[in-house]
């Protein structure tokens, strides 16, 4: 059996660095990934498709992207999906899906994050395509 998955999207907001009583570190932020949207034949548009999805990572994968990673950020995230549940404050059962994180590349970093990039290969510190200033991301 197999479980795995391979995103590559741009961080919905500033990754979120917490530490266990255990001293473990762990760190969650959102992913938003988008399908193009097209013109089918017979002229109907259909339009750009994100999906947001719940991002966890773990010890040193957790420290890097707390130091390195900023809203804005594109990111290839290696991993596998699980699914939990939990009880609300309203005693309503919720559930979520979150990708576990095995893996992590930095693709491109925002302009403010960019400027501590000495510790990062040249892979990671790409710019964002011209035409895509970080002001105009959608989130």
């Amino acid at each position: 059996m197999l479980n795995k998955v391979m995103l590559i999207g741009h961080l919905g907001k500033d990754p979120d660095v917490r530490t266990l009583d255990s001293g473990t570190k762990v760190c969650q932020f959102t992913l938003a990934t988008a399908e193009k949207g097209y013109t089918l034949q017979n002229g109907t548009q259909v339009p750009d498709r994100t999906e947001w999805h719940n991002i966890v990572l773990w010890k040193g994968l957790a420290e890097v992207a707390g130091k390195y990673l900023h809203k804005g950020d594109k990111v290839f995230i290696e991993g596998k999906i699980r699914s939990r549940s939990y009880e609300d404050n309203s005693k309503v059962k919720r559930y979520i899906t979150e990708i576990f994180a095995d893996n992590m590349e930095i693709l491109s970093t925002s302009k403010s994050s960019s400027q501590d990039s000495s510790s990062r290969n040249n892979s990671s510190n790409a710019p964002l395509p011209s035409g895509t200033p970080s002001d105009d991301l959608p989130f």
